[in-house]
């Protein structure tokens, strides 16, 4: 039996959550209770794998590992080919710890839960999906079905602007997708196969070729660059972000921030700098002004917010940003030191955000449903009569905003760290960057919890036992991460060293 779990591990990850998705329709709907907790079940047995293949990973060998393949479109030469290396291994336990959390948080859903939690289960799947796919046209798949729980999840149980916000989102994602597709099929067909492992070997023996008076490489490059700057988001594609983040439930808002952007971020890991390493240091520069453009635009725009959601939500731009401009230095300084210190501090910095992403986006739901407000100018001296809620949210600021001993540190400190004898101009704008992120924290957290107390909040109920169940994994592992980068970045390390 052991044997055939390892010998499928991958799959049982990947499909676990979809099958307990398929077994809600036999509970009733009106049994609220069973539904959320066979949820939580089904959400904690992909973490469980998840760390069983951490346990077992070789993480002195830069390869992928659990490989399974099987033929799939025959005719098309697919395959369902998933595994894992260091890095998409490091994804998946981000997205299996974090799934669990948001189902948590969602107890307090009360109408149409099944479908609700029917959504989540098939939007994991989805994203573990991008993480583990082999195989170009299987990886497109899984992109895109993601598209549509996360849809339904904002139509449905979103804000009072949720049909805008949901609308603009499925919108710009399928739009910038649709390069994509062309772009994977183009690939396909060139290449003869949908393998990835093929599809680069392949790619990157093939000289010439336009396309409309273009080079059909550079095409290519721009069609990846878009689908995943979109879902970054990178400026100037960053719009339906703040929306999207704003309507979502809670614990919608906590996936699209924790994961869901960081499939983008993967996509350029993964597909645009391994396929397109002459195109990546040609158009280097402008990848790394565009995520500049993110970094300072993303700060300003939150510190220029009065509801605490969507503050949070353009810090995630601001965030992400960093990573970006680590892919792009990457790409310029391929095989050097520093590109493997850039993309270690990317990696660390997609899980880093992914931790304190998520805790905030909860604790500003938290609040707001005991207040039925987002308004900043609102709130004020929540620190007295919610002691517990205060110091949780100045732990998870503080690791939103970078302080020493904390993971976001250490992950923006590598990724300057490796840019700056690359884009030396670049780093220092960002940098700048940086110092809003510190204004607009820090307004937060003063118009939340200090100066006095409004009488209306003198009935206020701290945290309860729940909600710090959810908080406290994502504090914990900020820490840890902060205090032992080596601890998760042994994971990764050598797999970056190899690529990059």
């Amino acid at each position: 039996m052991m044997t055939w779990v390892l010998a499928h591990l991958i799959t049982l990850i990947l499909f676990s959550p979809l099958v307990v998705g398929l077994v809600l329709w036999f509970i009733p709907v009106r049994q609220v209770k069973a539904i959320r907790w066979v949820t939580l079940a089904g959400t904690l047995i992909p973490f469980f794998l998840a760390l069983a293949a951490w346990a077992r990973f070789d993480s002195a060998s830069p390869a992928f590992q659990f490989i399974e393949q099987v033929p799939w479109y025959i005719s098309l030469n697919a395959s369902y080919h998933v595994g894992v290396d260091g890095i998409s291994l490091t994804m998946v336990l981000l997205t299996t710890l974090l799934m669990p959390l948001a189902i948590l948080t969602s107890f307090n859903i009360t109408e149409k839960t099944r479908t609700y939690m029917q959504l989540f289960l098939l939007l994991e799947t989805a994203m573990l999906g991008v993480f583990v796919a082999l195989d170009l046209l299987l990886f497109f798949v899984f992109w895109e079905v993601g598209l549509v729980p996360m849809y339904f999840l904002i139509a449905a149980w979103g804000g009072k602007n949720r049909n805008y916000a949901s609308l603009k989102f499925i919108l710009f994602t399928m739009g910038g997708s649709l390069g994509l597709l062309l772009a994977t099929q183009m690939m396909g067909m060139l290449t003869g196969s949908f393998d990835l492992s093929v599809v680069t070997e392949k790619w990157l023996a093939l000289e010439g070729g336009t396309l409309f008076g273009l080079p059909l490489k550079t095409i290519t490059f721009w069609a990846f660059v878009i689908a995943f700057a979109v879902k970054v988001p990178v400026w100037p594609f960053h719009t339906w972000l703040p929306d999207a983040h704003t309507e979502a439930p809670t614990a919608g808002s906590m996936i699209l921030a924790g994961v869901l952007l960081k499939l983008g971020a993967y996509g350029f890991i993964r597909l645009v700098l391994p396929l397109f390493p002459a195109e990546s240091q040609a158009f280097a520069p402008w990848l790394a002004a565009l995520s500049v453009a993110a970094i300072v635009m993303g700060a300003l725009g939150a510190w220029g917010q009065s509801d605490f959601k969507r503050l949070v939500a353009y810090s995630s731009i601001n965030h992400m940003g960093f990573v970006v401009l680590a892919v792009a230095a990457a790409g310029a300084a391929a095989g050097t030191p520093d590109a493997h210190i850039a993309m270690n501090g990317a990696v660390l910095q997609m899980v880093a955000h992914g931790l304190s992403s998520a805790g905030m986006f909860f604790l500003v739901g938290a609040i707001y449903e005991r207040t039925h407000t987002r308004d900043l100018n609102e709130l004020g001296g929540l620190y007295a009569q919610l002691p517990v809620y205060g110091s949780v949210l100045t732990f998870i600021a503080m690791a939103s905003l970078g302080l020493p001993g904390l993971a976001g540190f250490m992950a923006e400190f590598q990724i300057v760290r490796g840019t700056w004898p690359v884009f030396m101009g670049a780093t220092a704008i960002a940098l700048v960057g940086l110092f809003f992120t510190g204004a607009y924290i820090l307004k937060a957290l003063k118009l939340t919890l200090h100066g006095p107390l409004p009488e209306r909040w003198k009935k206020l109920t701290d945290l309860n036992v729940r909600e710090l169940v959810v908080v406290s994994p994502l504090m914990a592992l900020s820490l840890w991460i902060g205090l032992w980068p080596a601890g998760i970045m042994s994971l990764f390390n050598l797999t970056v060293a190899a690529l990059f």
